[in-house]
């Protein structure tokens, strides 16, 4: 963890401005705050115009807040600033060993640089890569090169108890499918059938779900998901009563170790392109250039969609493990391999003081705001966005944020409104933290940074977002 007073000493103090003591919040707002009992002490919020040197609204802006995945729109910044849009990883494979006749006489290398968007389907598309280059039987071992990241061993449940949710997720320098298994349920009779996407060909799954009569309702539809080993356990066990008025159900969870994951979904694809592979996988090292025991040259590398695509999927959707990515990137490509979380920090560091952005209160952990920890201002965040907006790659940043009503976290919200189509705005929620950072267009066309970090108990159950509307509603009339 890094705070930002630690990095902005010698930087001119030009944002965020210092503010006087709160204005009364407008009525709107005020009226629900009151109608939930929550106290106005506990929310931040910043309206500013950006043609405007003067907030429109601050309201406790200079408060330090837990921002939640708000904080993603500093991170994302700084990556298409620093790596630039056009930027690609590179998963590169290496053969251990003779190729002869398609039958490899050794090891498959596999070395990840951290592409965050290493989905079944594009691994699919680096497998049928090697066999179209005469690859199709492996005598040895699949050998999975991930040093390319540096991250300390870490607890998925630490956050919030809950070590198999997605959102969860650790990064790895060879992540697959983000490790994660969309599970589907389909019942057949008295039983219910489990299908894993992808299919890993390591997993046992135990099935031991029944069929009960009822509506298709209750909490993950009375299926209870266990792993009694651990996060490094191959056995998953399904148990509960399924409603019958249920047609299908489906869920994601993250199982196994990131090298036994991206075993399992090689094994699995590797033989559907009718390739063998007789050995197991390990941890090892991609050759050096020079080497004479291994091939210096890969034998294929495959690229990632490009920064921009990246950032897209990460503020539309509020990918954790993808910031975190981008994070370990940055620090890697700016202070060298292996990269680390305090290696990134320190690029955002840099890239703040380069900038002239003094944000003397902010305290930065992962990049992705899936933290207790991290801290920033309502009026911080308005600098960062102000920024954003005159930055060179401002259209690939503003276009990464979810648009009322149409797409991302914002979809089904406004859809039916005149604030549709009006609002490109990051979310933020978890357990007592609601938050919006963004863009708002008001009725007369002018545009607002509009900033609002909610932290109180309970706000995360809708009621944040309740004043989150009331405060669109009155900036759009502006």
């Amino acid at each position: 963890m890094l705070c930002a007073s630690a990095w902005s000493a010698d930087a001119p103090d030009t944002s965020p401005p210092v503010f006087a003591p709160p204005a009364p919040l407008p009525a709107q707002v005020q009226r629900v705050l009151d109608r939930y009992k929550l106290e106005s002490s506990n929310v931040s919020l910043l309206v500013q115009a950006l043609d405007d040197d003067k907030p429109l609204l601050s309201f406790n802006a200079d408060v330090p807040r837990n921002p939640a995945s708000t904080i993603k729109t500093l991170t994302t910044l700084v990556a298409l600033d620093v790596l630039q849009p056009g930027y690609y990883w590179k998963t590169y494979a290496y053969l251990d060993g003779e190729l002869r006749n398609g039958r490899l006489e050794g090891n498959l290398v596999l070395k990840g640089t951290g592409d965050p968007y290493l989905t079944t389907e594009n691994f699919w598309k680096l497998l049928r890569a090697l066999r179209a280059r005469g690859l199709q039987h492996i005598s040895g071992d699949l050998v999975v090169d991930n040093s390319y990241f540096d991250v300390s061993e870490e607890d998925p449940g630490a956050f919030d108890g809950e070590p198999f949710r997605s959102y969860n997720v650790a990064p790895d320098a060879l992540l697959v499918n983000f490790k994660s298994v969309r599970f589907g349920f389909y019942p057949e009779g008295q039983g219910v059938r489990v299908v894993p996407d992808p299919v890993l060909s390591n997993l046992n799954i135990d099935n031991r779900i029944g069929v009960t009569r009822g509506s298709c309702r209750g909490f993950q539809r009375g299926i209870a998901f266990n792993v009694p080993g651990g996060m490094d356990d191959d056995t998953v066990v399904f148990d509960g009563k399924f409603p019958s008025g249920c047609q299908e159900y489906s869920f994601s969870r993250t199982v196994m170790s990131p090298v036994q994951f991206a075993f399992g979904v090689f094994k699995g694809l590797w033989e559907e392109l009718g390739g063998t592979i007789d050995g197991g996988v390990r941890l090892g090292f991609a050759p050096a250039a020079g080497e004479v025991a291994l091939e210096p040259e890969p034998f294929y590398v495959h690229w990632s969609p490009s920064l921009a695509e990246v950032v897209r999927s990460i503020n539309k959707y509020s990918n954790n493990v993808m910031t975190r990515h981008l994070l370990l990137t940055m620090g890697a490509e700016v202070y060298g391999a292996p990269g680390t979380e305090e290696k990134g920090r320190a690029v955002i560091a840099d890239w703040l003081k380069a900038n002239h952005i003094s944000l003397p209160e902010l305290t930065l952990v992962n990049g992705a705001g899936l933290s207790r920890d991290t801290r920033i201002s309502a009026a911080s965040m308005g600098a960062i966005l102000r920024h954003g907006w005159n930055s060179p790659y401002m259209p690939e940043f503003i276009s990464s944020l979810p648009l009322s009503g149409m797409d991302g976290t914002l979809r089904r919200r406004f859809d039916d409104e005149p604030l549709a189509g009006q609002l490109h705005l990051k979310t933020g929620s978890m357990d007592h933290v609601s938050a919006i950072a963004g863009y708002a267009t008001s009725r007369s066309g002018k545009r607002y940074v509009v900033v609002d970090l909610h932290n109180d108990n309970d706000v995360h159950r809708g009621y944040g977002e309740n004043v989150q509307d009331a405060l669109l509603r009155w900036v759009i009339e502006h």
